[in-house]
């Protein structure tokens, strides 16, 4: 298989017209944007009042406790991650097929609805305990604080480096671990000196996702009730307390580019690296009185994960009727308003990223690495702190765009325009460039070329990268709460309220309607690589 630096070698050098450079450039500086108004705001904040507010006793609590989560959620998804990939890759695991999918499935479940959902479950005056109570267990392990937070977030992080060190497992050239057994090295020797380096940059990659979400993530610390940086944010952004908000979120943002520093001086040099698919007939680990036992794992995991969520969304459908709110009853209006803005954040997201995602496959330089790297900041950046920055440039130099439709839409296709790029160009670099030179040779311009060529045979990762900000838009919480509208009610903004009010039955219906829209995302991850299964 080729790398994706080899098919861009086919491609040959030429200089990029004017017009997409310059299009390019003005896509990046606006991607890059919003965080400037935050750097602005935070320089108008007095010197002597940024050192109180930053190291007063709550700040380091919240710099500790984030850090703690982000360590602790990295971890552990590791520490799960690894072995089910292996398990399901290199063993004889009974129904392996099975547990590929199932393991991989908490992921299209957004960790606040597991949030809420473990504390329903495990709280003070939660479901198991009423279980329990017949048996004189009437008090239950602490479920919030640091502990939960990094439980809940393990439970929905980890299939990040599941499916990372499964697909590097899949690419594995195994003779070389058989050719380690010849050599007198144990089952254990075997994986750690060969299968353990080949798969790192792989588990690299998974595990730094892992950490980007748990420091960013806003909704699960919120709920169970952890000071940590984005529900810092949050409560100081209500309480009208701007300064701290935008030092606290500097901070984050320093936290940040800390750990993205670190991925990249820890992760090894990749070049030259590649493997090959073993053969279909090469014998699998055998995991012998271990095999049967071997599924507990799987099995444990996923019940955690998925079982608990599905059995108090269950409750909460059986009890919709209970505790009327009138003021908290879902309408299928806010599900309508949840896809149109989500399809209105894909399509701008799709036409934004396809001429960055065509320099970037194009022209091998350093200007298209800017630009490519320039839309992946929003990504990198926490939403609360995407959505605080453009609360500010709104607030104070553009109050008829707050709060408004296109600000909202403008924020979700920051934060998401890197799927759609990455999507694009990974087909754009596919495209034979024969079939291009062949249209300029007819006497096709270059634009024309692109339109009757270039343009049809990326027309699937065009429509890939556009769903996957559809179906990630719709599950975002913290971007939609602090930019929606007045009044414009959506799907997750429902979650929201019935869980602030703690009538969690209201949420059943959006729930239901979130988890069936997020499980399109697996179709769309299993579609673009069947072989992984």
């Amino acid at each position: 298989m080729k790398s994706l630096s080899d098919l861009r070698r086919r491609w040959p050098a030429e200089r990029p017209p004017l017009g997409l450079t310059v299009l390019c450039a003005f896509i990046a500086a606006a991607m890059v944007f919003p965080m400037t108004w935050l750097l602005l705001e935070v320089t108008t904040v007095d010197p002597d009042r940024a050192r109180e507010l930053l190291f007063r006793p709550g700040s380091v609590d919240v710099l500790v406790n984030s850090l703690l989560l982000m360590v602790g959620a990295t971890v552990l998804s590791t520490l799960l991650g690894v072995p089910l990939a292996y398990l399901t890759v290199r063993t004889d695991l009974p129904f392996r097929r099975f547990w590929t999918v199932l393991v991989a499935l908490p992921l299209v479940v957004p960790s606040y609805v597991g949030a809420f959902a473990f504390v329903s479950a495990f709280g003070p005056r939660g479901e198991f305990r009423d279980l329990l109570a017949p048996l004189g267990i009437e008090r239950l392990p602490e479920i919030y604080g640091l502990g939960g937070t990094i439980l809940v977030i393990t439970l929905y992080t980890y299939p990040y480096v599941y499916l990372t060190a499964r697909a590097a497992l899949l690419s594995l050239d195994t003779s070389l671990v058989e050719a380690a057994r010849t050599l007198n090295h144990g089952r254990w020797g075997a994986f750690r000196r060969v299968t353990l380096p080949n798969i790192r940059p792989a588990i690299v990659a998974g595990a730094l996702l892992a950490a980007l979400y748990a420091v960013s993530d806003f909704g699960t610390p919120a709920i169970m009730r952890l000071p940590v940086f984005t529900r810092q944010i949050y409560v100081e952004y209500n309480a009208f307390g701007q300064d701290y908000a935008a030092l606290l979120s500097l901070q984050l943002l320093g936290v940040v580019l800390v750990v993205l520093a670190l991925e990249r001086w820890y992760a090894p040099d990749e070049s030259g690296q590649g493997g090959s698919h073993g053969s279909a007939g090469e014998a699998q680990v055998r995991l012998g009185r271990w095999r049967w036992p071997a599924t507990l794992l799987p099995a444990s995991v996923t019940g955690l994960a998925l079982a608990v969520p599905v059995w108090i969304l269950g409750l909460w459908l059986v009890r919709s009727d209970a505790g009327r709110r009138p003021s908290l009853a879902f309408e299928w209006s806010y599900a309508v308003n949840s896809v149109t803005v989500s399809f209105a954040a894909a399509v701008v997201a799709a036409a934004v990223a396809l001429p960055v995602a065509y320099f970037a496959a194009r022209h091998d330089s350093w200007l298209a690495t800017v630009f490519e790297r320039a839309t992946y900041l929003g990504f990198a950046v926490p939403g609360i702190v995407l959505a605080l920055a453009l609360v500010y440039f709104g607030a104070g130099y553009a109050p008829s765009l707050y709060p408004t439709l296109p600000l909202l839409v403008f924020a979700y296709v920051v934060r998401f325009v890197p799927q759609a790029v990455g999507a694009i160009r990974t087909t754009t670099l596919q495209v034979d460039p024969k079939l291009v030179q062949a249209a300029r040779t007819l006497g096709s311009s270059s634009l024309g070329a692109f339109r009757r060529v270039t343009l049809p045979l990326v027309a699937p990762g065009v429509t890939a990268g556009a769903a996957l900000v559809f179906l990630t838009t719709m599950k975002e919480l913290p971007v939609t709460l602090i930019l929606r509208p007045t009044g414009f009610e959506t799907i997750v903004t429902q979650i929201w309220r019935a869980q602030e009010a703690a009538y969690y039955q209201y949420a059943a219906v959006p729930v239901l309607l979130l988890l069936v829209v997020s499980g399109l995302s697996m179709v769309v991850l299993l579609s673009q690589g069947e072989e992984s299964l």
